[in-house]
């Protein structure tokens, strides 16, 4: 109980100037996880008992490698993470060399907690382990960056982790599979395995009950929500890329049970870029192991940003 303590002690980095020159104070937090701990004891909240149970069993199975990570480098885990997440987002921003092994060190304390969290008896508590993963963040607020458990579809059930390192910085998917209490990484995407994946701001939009497809979704920051959209299976061992869009301007999308629509400018007038002549809306199913573009209408263009 003494290494929890001493893991999860709040921290206070040194100030930091972000490349735009704005100054970014990161303020002290105490691990989440932990005052829920303290609330429940105080409180006996039976709600807030369960969700923090749950994510509990996470942290606390996860201090082996939490252990080890403190052994290398000598620091807080928790702390060291929040660096790591710092440095890749800051990096990118500068235009400067991206460290693929302080990603993988960072994204590798990210799998412990999934791991953790999917190897219960029970169903596994993704609001719990989210608002966790929500203390991770390095910058208060956290913009652009968020670590978040997704249930996809088929049986046995498989996860995905969405992984945004801060504002501007590089994104990642992971995805565990396995049986109940058997949960492990899988299969990743990332822009060291995916040379083509654009990994900014990254969502990711289950899209099967049945199947593990997935839409993932990155860019629509810009005023014009200018994004790229690709979908992926994961077979079991490896995520297959099933289909990627072009960079699309005004776009948006929705998902349910009946496929994942897309709306977009289709034509933009070359002298106003920013005035659209025509929007269409595609309609995508998976359907008979394929991704398929099942229609497509034009719709009322959009008026122009300003």
């Amino acid at each position: 109980m003494a290494f929890y303590e001493e893991a999860y002690r709040p921290w206070m980095p040194p100030d930091c100037c972000a490349p735009s020159k704005e100054c970014i104070r990161v303020e002290a937090q105490m691990n989440p996880i932990f005052s829920m701990y303290r609330k429940i004891l105080l409180e006996a909240r039976p709600t807030m008992a369960k969700a923090t149970f749950s994510f509990g069993v996470a942290i606390l199975s996860a201090i082996p490698f939490a252990a080890w990570l403190h052994a290398q480098t000598g620091n807080d885990p928790i702390a060291e993470f929040k660096r790591i997440s710092e440095e890749l987002s800051a990096a990118r921003l500068s235009g400067g060399d991206e460290n693929e092994a302080e990603m993988e060190k960072a994204l590798a304390y990210l799998d412990s907690i999934a791991v953790s969290t999917l190897n219960v008896p029970a169903e596994p508590n993704l609001d719990g382990a989210n608002r966790g993963l929500a203390g991770l963040a390095s910058h208060t607020p956290p913009v652009g960056e968020n670590y978040r458990l997704v249930k996809l579809g088929g049986s046995p059930q498989p996860y995905a982790m969405v992984v945004n390192f801060g504002l501007g910085g590089p994104a990642a998917v992971r995805i565990y599979a396995g049986s109940a209490g058997n949960y492990s990484l899988a299969a990743s995407i990332d822009h060291f395995v995916q040379k083509d994946f654009l990994d900014s701001d990254l969502e990711l939009v289950p899209v099967s009950n049945s199947e593990p497809v997935f839409v993932t979704v990155s860019g629509r920051t810009d005023d014009l929500s200018t994004g790229m959209f690709s979908a992926w299976k994961f077979d079991g061992h490896s995520v297959l890329n099933l289909w990627n869009s072009d960079l699309l301007q005004q776009s948006s999308y929705e998902a349910d049970e009946n496929g994942f629509r897309l709306a977009y400018c289709s034509q933009v007038d070359e002298d106003r870029p920013s005035q659209c002549l025509k929007m269409s809306r595609d309609l995508y199913r998976f359907q008979s192991g394929e991704w398929k573009r099942i229609e497509t209408a034009d719709l009322p263009p959009t008026p122009a940003a300003r």
